[in-house]
């Protein structure tokens, strides 16, 4: 656990809890996120929260049964922030009353008015009239509770803002963590203020606390880290190796599936500028000649993800005395884990990791990064001298290009998709726009089409470009390039890639669509 003054954030099973963390970790404060049915009061006692939040969630405090937090939250002494279901059962729980209906719904955007005195937490709040907000609410609060006043309304709930400012409880039935609240940032900012945070969560500071951990943990014990080529375990096998040094060893899998260049420029950054014991496993023939002939989505990510973890395991044997198996496991990993419900929920796609090799190899964790958010981990990666044009990459999935290929997976569309790819990529980098995107790819479509080049007819593929815009890849919308963009893309990609005569742009948000093709 942090030896950071530490926020809890209890989560009541909304949607958007992360974006919470996201807020608070901004402004380094160090904070976790705990199911409500986690959290009781020996939990409450061995946590030590400097200040509590409740977050929204799906349910109805009127109904007999719904999710509570421990009564003992409110005796501690500390600040509470309840954010919409939060709000509500606040004031349930401590003398007031919610009712659902009577009109008083709110979904979208909503305007906030100022009422009463000036209150702390909205500190730069309404200094230009009414704010706007984003609302999800079917219930209301009809009564606040005893010691509560009232700090702002809106048209649905008149009871918007409220607080016990003499107990430091403040609730909004708003989501102040959604960019649709565009000053939600300044509300947060003013809560940790008042909870006396002094903002010392850092990645320097994290990075030395991390060594310390690796070192104690793995001793004089050696480690194996499956290296993808990606920030995360990229990332994480820096951060050991500067613990362990020579004791870690990285098994780079190249199934075949990587872009233009990619194996060699890992290899190299590797070995040449950090100097890690680094295998590299060309299984490139094992793979492609398995997914030979497989059309469907799911099978290909079944049959990689189990030939990476027979391959790892070939040559992390090799290693002899490895105890450990390193991990780029991120903080939002372990928050689904443990998820508010912990229900079933559909799977949409599986996902590509090593998850199955702890226990089939007998091996202990290390997961230097599983307090972390992904934005986080770019910082730690510059703070350990990873280049700013590696770190910053897009993210990469571990199926690689077999699923920028739909259809049956050949080594003549890989080779295309390849090309094509690296002229996309370059255009944007360009243009100046790649920081700007989320993550962007090409994709060869499993369609031929007829064509014109010169005086002769072409019968080439078809290829699908695909670019979003992001937080956490959790939702996404297209990225609006210019008409003048993607045509000077098009012709290029034609014009250079032999084997394309035909590119589409994929201006499907997420939801309805992934940002995968599969």
């Amino acid at each position: 656990m942090s030896t950071h003054d530490r926020l809890l954030i209890i989560d009541f099973g909304s949607q958007v809890t992360q974006l919470i963390a996201r807020r608070l970790r901004e402004l380094n404060v160090y904070c976790e996120i705990h199911p409500y049915q986690n959290v009781d009061d020996a939990f409450l006692a061995a946590f030590q929260p400097r200040a509590i939040i409740f977050s929204g969630g799906p349910d109805s405090v009127t109904r007999a049964g719904s999710p509570r937090p421990p009564a003992s939250a409110f005796t501690l002494g500390v600040p509470i922030l309840g954010i919409c279901y939060g709000q509500q059962v606040m004031m349930q729980e401590l003398g007031g009353l919610v009712e659902t209906g009577h009109g008083t719904a709110e979904f979208g955007r909503a305007k906030v008015t100022p009422s009463g005195s000036p209150l702390p937490l909205l500190e730069g709040w309404f200094t230009d009239g009414p704010e706007q907000v984003w609302m999800s609410h079917g219930d209301h609060v009809s009564r606040i509770a005893p010691g509560f006043e009232v700090y702002g309304t809106s048209p649905g709930a008149p009871f918007a803002i409220t607080a016990d400012v003499a107990r430091n409880f403040f609730a909004v039935q708003f989501h102040p963590e959604v960019h649709h609240t565009p000053r939600g940032a300044d509300l947060y900012k003013n809560f940790v203020k008042l909870a006396g945070f002094t903002g010392d969560w850092s990645m320097a500071s994290y990075r030395e606390e991390a060594i310390t951990k690796i070192r104690a943990q793995v001793g004089d014990k050696k480690v194996i880290c499956g290296l993808s080529g990606g920030v995360d375990s990229s990332v994480a096998a820096v951060l050991i190796h500067e613990a362990i040094g020579d004791q870690l060893t990285c098994v780079f899998v190249d199934h075949g599936l990587l872009r233009l260049n990619e194996a060699e420029q890992v290899v190299k950054m590797f070995r040449d500028n950090y100097n890690i014991p680094l295998i590299h496993a060309d299984e490139s023939d094992l793979f492609l000649g398995e997914l030979e002939g497989v059309s469907d989505p799911e099978t290909k990510r079944k049959i990689i993800g189990r030939l990476f973890i027979d391959v790892f395991q070939k040559y992390a044997g090799e290693i002899e005395g490895a105890e450990y198996l390193a991990q780029g496991t991120l903080y939002p990993d372990v928050i689904e884990s443990v998820s508010f419900s912990g229900g079933p929920s559909v799977t949409i796609k599986s996902h590509h990791n090593v998850g199955g090799l702890p226990e089939k190899m007998g091996l202990k964790l290390v997961e230097p990064l599983r307090e972390l958010f992904k934005d986080e981990v770019r910082t730690l990666g510059r703070e350990l001298g990873l280049p700013d044009h590696f770190i910053g990459r897009h993210p990469f999935p571990g199926p690689g290009l077999a699923i920028r290929c739909p259809g049956e997976i050949t080594r003549e569309k890989l080779d295309i998709l390849r090309k094509a790819d690296a002229v996309y990529i370059d255009q944007i980098r360009k243009h100046g726009l790649y920081d700007e995107i989320w993550q962007a790819f090409a994709a060869i479509l499993p369609m031929r089409t007829v064509g014109v080049m010169g005086d002769g007819r072409t019968y080439d593929y078809a290829l699908a470009l695909r670019a979003v815009t992001s937080v956490d890849g959790m939702t996404a919308d297209y990225y609006p390039f210019s008409h003048d963009f993607l045509g000077e893309t098009a012709t290029r990609i034609i014009n250079e890639v032999r084997g394309i005569n035909r590119v589409f742009y994929d201006c499907t948000s997420k939801p309805p669509g992934t940002i995968e093709l599969e």
